[in-house]
């Protein structure tokens, strides 16, 4: 089995990173750029849709836009929990996943609160004539099931952490880990994306609506 430290010229060790086309790696960016094209897509249908039907633009709720500040300060977190990865930050680590779960949980609530309001003020319905107004509650319940397929992995990650980062011993084994290391950064970069893209489809609603 490959040793996965090297000892340097000052005696001093060092951890290998995963390999560059590890197959998490590989994954994860056929994933987002099928994620990319796949938003694109439903974003340029809608507008081409609304526009070839004279349909009134979408008016979103404005819960969608301050659940974005949400979203971000998830975005924070799991960055935060990066850095404390690298620092050896046993509490500040566990905690910053905690929260990133806890506004996660929020955002979801939230997102709920949206659809209901959507649907009490018929905004958001499946129509064969007029299916224009139905792409702000597909997107939405695309982005919010992306958001969910990613919640479990932060559970993992926080538990693991809670689990095993006991004793000195078991936390220096912990961080030095380069898999693991690899798996937080990957999926730091799938949680940012999800913000981006959020943030994307919140600005494309609120100008198609503002430019009529």
């Amino acid at each position: 089995m490959e040793n996965p430290r090297n000892q340097n010229s000052k005696g001093d060790f060092e951890y290998y990173d995963a390999p560059l086309f590890h197959p998490a790696k590989v994954v994860i960016t056929l994933l987002l750029t099928s994620l990319t094209m796949l938003f694109l897509f439903l974003t340029l249908s809608y507008l081409y849709t609304r526009i070839e039907q004279g349909i009134e633009p979408i008016y979103i709720p404005i819960i969608f836009v301050l659940n974005t500040l949400v979203l971000v300060g998830t975005s924070y977190m799991i960055h935060r929990a990066n850095i404390c990865y690298k620092m050896d930050d046993t509490e500040g680590y566990q905690n910053s996943l905690l929260w990133t779960i806890a506004l996660t949980f929020l955002f979801m609530g939230l997102q709920a609160v949206g659809f209901y309001q959507l649907i009490a003020s018929n905004e958001a319905y499946f129509s064969a004539t007029d299916n224009a107004r139905s792409y702000l509650q597909i997107i939405s319940i695309l982005h919010l099931v992306h958001v969910l397929a990613g919640l479990p992995f932060l559970i993992i990650f926080y538990t693991t952490a809670k689990k095993r980062m006991i004793e000195p011993v078991s936390v220096l084994v912990y961080f030095s880990d380069p898999i693991k290391k690899m798996r937080l950064n990957l999926l730091s970069i799938y949680w940012h994306f999800l913000d981006a893209l959020w943030i994307y489809l919140v600005l494309f609603f609120w100008l198609n609506y503002l430019i009529r």
